[in-house]
């Protein structure tokens, strides 16, 4: 007898589905098992999804499944690492607003994300240029300034011409190169920054954060 043949366009749509009305992804907080956290790098923004991300993505959702039938109360969020000079650099570059283009391309994406059928629960999503989120990251910095945990200083950062910004961030190798389009760095740039000086050994009792509750 011969097997009907895959058809994953109308076999994934119609399971998705009903993924999606029976909320087998939605992780409760009340839920009485033992918690377990998957997390991947929140994914930048650019526009569409590329096969990086698909194996990115794809071994972290085995996990998440796996530990999901061994009886867990999984927690497998998404995000969005959208905030930043590359955002602004790419809307300069296209004319358009920043929160326009990035946002688009969040909804492109996801939609790219979800065709996957990843075991993702989407109520938990944010994106790190939202002010209900990144005003929590200036409130801990705030917290850290106030406790000495952090300094603001005139530093050397390495300047980036592509990219029009300070490229302190990224490996060395990636820095002296240029790491946005190819261009070597000009020479370091005199710039108030803050340095991190989480390594003291002291730890931080600073006010409870709604993030870190």
């Amino acid at each position: 007898m011969a097997i009907e043949r895959y058809n994953a366009r109308e076999a994934e749509a119609r399971w998705q589905k009903v993924w999606d009305e029976r909320g087998i992804f939605a992780t409760r907080n009340d839920d009485p098992r033992q918690k377990y956290y998957v997390l991947e790098m929140f994914p930048y923004p650019s526009g569409r999804i590329h096969m990086g991300h698909v194996r990115n993505y794809t071994m972290g959702d085995v996990v998440a499944r796996f530990k999901r039938a061994m009886g867990l109360n999984v927690l497998h969020p998404m995000g969005w690492d959208a905030f930043g000079m590359p955002a602004e650099n790419a809307a300069m570059e296209r004319q358009v607003h920043p929160k326009a283009w990035t946002y688009q391309n969040i909804a492109a994406m996801k939609a790219q994300l979800k065709s996957m059928g990843l075991s993702l629960d989407w109520a938990r999503e944010i994106a790190t240029c939202d002010p209900a989120y990144y005003k929590h990251q200036q409130k801990m910095f705030l917290d850290f300034l106030g406790a000495g945990l952090v300094e603001r200083k005139l530093g050397k950062v390495n300047w980036d011409p592509a990219a029009r910004n300070a490229a302190m961030v990224f490996p060395h190798h990636k820095v002296f190169r240029g790491f946005a389009a190819g261009a070597r760095s000009a020479r370091p740039l005199a710039r108030e920054g803050a340095r991190n000086a989480a390594q003291l050994d002291r730890p931080f009792r600073g006010p409870a954060h709604p993030l870190c509750a």
